[in-house]
């Protein structure tokens, strides 16, 4: 049990991470797959190696969901609900890379901790993209607000400890 923990810990690329990969590269310029594919393989100094098989469902999943659309010369850019999705990753972005530099500081145990939350955090993005576009307005609002709350309390005990240990 142990070391499937480890392989899924362990591994180059979280889960999850391939859709919010793309959607962030498509907020600059169009790609087509075959450049998104490139593109990783580059960046990651050859380390990530994402599959066609991974990439072109991916890109038709995004399409079916709306973040995406083909232009006529076969290159995928963001719709305006792209990037809505985009800058709200950007959001959970910051917030979580605040939090996880005060874990990296606790040494090892921190860094354990961290790595923990970060599966989770891409295990739940994942199920919840993927159910997003199935969702009414109304239970995505409801959904948005529970977010910043949790947000909020994280940050509220942020603030809390840092006065304690001033």
């Amino acid at each position: 049990m142990i070391s499937e923990w480890f392989q899924r810990v362990g591994s180059s690329i979280p889960r999850g991470f391939s859709r919010y990969f793309v959607l962030e590269l498509l907020k600059e310029k169009t790609y087509t797959g075959k450049e998104i594919i490139d593109y990783a393989v580059e960046q990651s100094n050859g380390i990530w190696k994402p599959s066609p098989g991974l990439i072109y469902p991916l890109l038709g999943r995004l399409l079916d969901e709306n973040l995406i659309q083909e232009t006529k010369d076969g290159r995928y850019q963001l719709t305006k609900e792209g990037e809505e999705t985009a800058k709200d990753v950007d959001k959970m972005n910051d917030i979580i890379k605040n939090q996880l530099e005060v874990l990296f500081r606790l040494g090892n145990v921190g860094r354990f901790v961290a790595l923990d939350i970060l599966e989770k955090i891409s295990s739940m993005g994942s199920i919840l993209s993927s159910n997003i576009t199935n969702m009414t307005d109304e239970e995505t609002q409801k959904y948005k607000e529970f977010l910043q709350s949790e947000l909020n309390k994280m940050n509220e005990k942020k603030v809390v400890k840092k006065i304690k240990i001033e």
